[in-house]
């Protein structure tokens, strides 16, 4: 990644990413779809700790994931964009920050798509890249590095933002 900040649609929202994703997915599930209007959302995985936020706090609302088990979604409550979302499955205090929020996503690329049984038909994807139909065992994924960042990081407390201010 060339730039590490971003921000909503308006502007009252912005932040700053401290360190590298652990891993990043290109989500193909319906529910990404539906949420995004777009074939698939890329979310860059990371610790909250790692998310520095300006700005008020985002508004939330909860939905079902593409596993099935709730996530809270984060957005602006001025422009409606969504910035983050944390999954109640992952025990770790961590966010999926959109990576189309960031100012300069042109350097995210996708570790692995997942959720691929429900890929819109036409979108091809890249020669090489690991799919998986639905979700994947992190200890057969992702690097040495990750996991352990991963262990690591604290339990999830809740917050309002799901990030620092």
């Amino acid at each position: 990644m060339k730039k590490a900040e971003g921000r909503c649609a308006c502007g009252a929202i912005a932040y700053a990413l401290a360190g590298a994703p652990l891993i990043v997915h290109a989500c193909h599930c319906r529910d990404c779809q539906r949420v995004t209007g777009s074939a698939f959302v890329v979310n860059l995985w990371i610790e909250a700790t790692l998310v520095r936020r300006s700005g008020p706090d985002p508004a939330s609302h909860r939905l079902a994931g593409g596993s099935g088990k709730p996530h809270e979604v984060f957005f602006c409550a001025r422009c409606g964009t969504q910035l983050w979302s944390r999954y109640e499955r992952v025990a770790a205090d961590t966010l999926f920050v959109r990576a189309g929020t960031l100012d300069d996503p042109s350097g995210v690329v996708p570790d692995v798509h997942i959720f691929t049984r429900s890929k819109a038909p036409w979108l091809e994807l890249p020669a090489g890249a690991r799919t998986f139909a639905a979700g994947y065992r992190i200890s057969e994924v992702w690097s040495e590095a990750s996991v352990e960042r991963l262990r690591r990081c604290a339990p999830r407390a809740g917050g309002a933002s799901g990030a620092p201010g």
